[in-house]
């Protein structure tokens, strides 16, 4: 009969399991979600939406940047390439600052909808400074040598306005999207995993309109009509993410860096104290105690942290005692230091595409038909599509079939897949070197026609080959720092897979900085020369070649030793049952 009963009582369980969702999360009245009714596919199409727009608008104005600098602020080559990496920096960083706001104090729909905002606003003050008369690059119709002050001053306000929206905006709405999947559910932790490929499908779309359509309008229409044009756009998205609130699960904020905080000082407070033998003695919350969030399993790497567990008597401070959890999800933020500065060159690969790549394809043949000039900025689309094929090849065909070989969820590691794109990053400024070292034999050869003479579709290699390192480690980088922080840190778990790519633009303009000053010390002549064709950019795309190679070689051995997070399978078993989540899944 009590068998019968323990039966009747755990299939109840998981009636109700499947029935709500019992991840800590709530509906917008602040309730326990219906599974039927929120998250999942039907939640994060909206977040989907909303991310395209943004996409859109943030590429058609990245992938110009560095023409704008030239053609209308009459930069030269070494300060515009500069001046964007430097936007394109801060752009990528300010993350962490969202990705703090949104987890420890406004959450993240609230950060995502006050970001938008400001996002708009930069768009708007855009707009004005291309279409208000008084605003405008010059006072007349006619091209002007000298840009007027007060069009600088409104226009990097501006954009920089757009890097504080996104700022906020990337790291929540990302992460707010994956929020909408339970993690404790076998079909939505699955489902979890095709989110994160087609949410940088949408962001491939975004790209491809906004280096096609936009990019088309900024050349034949004028900066201001595609402005508008972006306005218009994400303030249409903007709606769209109100009207899906009922179909969202939220999480409350909390101050995710705080209990960090609190396992350091308890682990140095008890500093003398031994290890006791056995794990299970350290202090963890009590198993018959439900608790909503996921528990960790003891892990033996940074085993001086544990000292935070040990049980004194009388003694519940959290300045003295910490729970495994809280050890491991310290342990955790330690693991990613390694393979975050391990991941940093190919950031600086990455930088390349909307500088220097985008340069090189102003002095080519843009020529299709008598009457079409592909924009420079519109070769980046072979990159959005090679970053497309990448992931659907992926998704769909690679991860199916590693399934069946390596019998695990995932197919292959998070780590791994990783890998692969800084191989593909590598090949990329190969290819890239010897491209641009044709091209300057072309204008050695023949200086009164020079590049011109040469299809802008020998650029088509190196834009495909960084889509595919893309596809491949920018894909896996989110699905990295989404998974492996801490659950209420999430946020800022996106933030730090942007910030690669933030300190990669920065790193990229120190380098350059430095290499100038070098190549002009030893040589007498910089290897960036006020134009392109006096420059040596195949010379600068082999040193991140070297630098990528070598880097690759750190990264392989700290990805080999790395540790993933160890989760409980059930809050209401042994400490031991666990399962090491290796970048496969469960």
């Amino acid at each position: 009969m009590n068998m019968e009963e323990h039966l009747e009582k755990r299939q109840e369980i998981e009636i109700n399991e499947q029935k709500w969702v019992y991840d800590s999360s709530f509906n917008h009245r602040g309730r326990t979600p219906l599974r039927a009714s929120t998250g999942a596919w039907k939640a994060s199409l909206f977040i989907i939406a909303i991310e395209f727009a943004e996409r859109l608008s943030y590429f058609g104005i990245a992938t110009s940047l560095i023409i704008y600098l030239t053609k209308v602020l009459h930069q030269d080559v070494k300060t515009s390439a500069k001046c964007a990496n430097q936007w394109l920096g801060v752009t990528t960083l300010m993350p962490l600052v969202g990705g703090i706001l949104a987890d420890s104090y406004l959450g993240r729909f609230a950060t995502v909808l006050a970001s938008t905002i400001i996002y708009l606003m930069g768009l708007i003050l855009l707009t004005m400074s291309s279409m208000v008369p008084s605003l405008k690059p010059c006072e007349s119709h006619v091209q002007c040598l000298q840009t007027r002050k007060v069009h600088e001053i409104v226009f990097f306000v501006a954009i920089y306005m757009i890097s504080v929206g996104t700022g906020g905006h990337k790291p929540s709405l990302e992460s707010f999207g994956a929020d909408q999947f339970d993690d404790n559910h076998p079909d939505e932790r699955k489902k979890k995993m095709s989110f994160f490929n087609w949410w940088n499908a949408a962001l491939c779309a975004g790209l491809l309109l906004g280096v096609t359509l936009i990019v088309y309008v900024q050349d034949h229409a004028g900066w201001g009509q595609a402005d508008i044009i972006l306005t218009v756009v994400m303030a249409a998205s903007t709606v769209i993410f109100i009207v899906g609130r009922p179909f969202y699960r939220y999480r409350k904020p909390g101050s995710p860096l705080k209990p960090m905080v609190q396992v350091c000082v308890a682990a140095f407070c008890k500093r003398k104290l031994p290890l006791p033998s056995n794990p299970n003695e350290l202090h963890e919350v009590p198993k018959t105690e439900k608790v909503q969030e996921r528990l960790l399993c003891h892990t033996e790497t940074f085993k001086f942290l544990d000292k935070a567990a040990i049980i004194e008597e009388h003694k519940q401070d959290p300045w003295r005692l910490s729970t495994v959890t809280k050890v491991e999800e310290m342990k955790l933020l330690l693991n990613m230091i390694p393979i975050w500065l391990t991941t940093l060159p190919f950031g600086l690969c990455v930088a390349q595409s909307s500088t220097f790549f985008i340069k090189q394809g102003v002095l080519m043949n843009r020529k299709i038909t008598d009457d079409f000039v592909l924009p420079p900025a519109s070769i980046n689309i072979l990159a959005a599509f090679g970053m497309i094929f990448s992931v659907a090849i992926y998704d769909r065909l690679l991860v199916p079939l590693l399934r069946r070989v390596t019998r695990t969820e995932r197919g292959i590691s998070i780590l791994k897949r990783i890998g692969i794109g800084m191989t593909f990053s590598i090949t990329t400024m190969i290819i890239s070197a010897i491209v641009e070292k044709k091209r300057l034999t072309i204008v050695k050869n023949d200086p009164l026609h020079g590049s011109p003479t040469m299809s802008v579709f020998w650029l088509a290699p190196q834009f495909i080959t960084i889509g595919i390192a893309d596809g491949f480690t920018l894909v896996g980088l989110q699905e990295y720092f989404y998974d492996q922080v801490p659950d209420s840190m999430r946020s800022l778990g996106i933030a730090l897979y942007l910030s690669v790519i933030g300190a990669g633009s920065f790193l990229s303009s120190f380098l350059i900085s430095i290499v100038d000053q070098v190549t002009t010390k030893v040589s007498g002549k910089s290897w960036f020369a006020t134009d392109l064709n006096g420059s040596r950019l195949d010379y600068f795309y082999l040193l991140l070649a070297a630098i990528t190679t070598t880097n690759l070689c750190v990264y392989v051995l700290v990805a080999s030793r790395y540790s993933y997070k160890n989760v409980q399978k059930n809050t209401a078993v042994a400490a031991a049952d666990c399962f090491q989540d290796d970048g496969h899944g469960a």
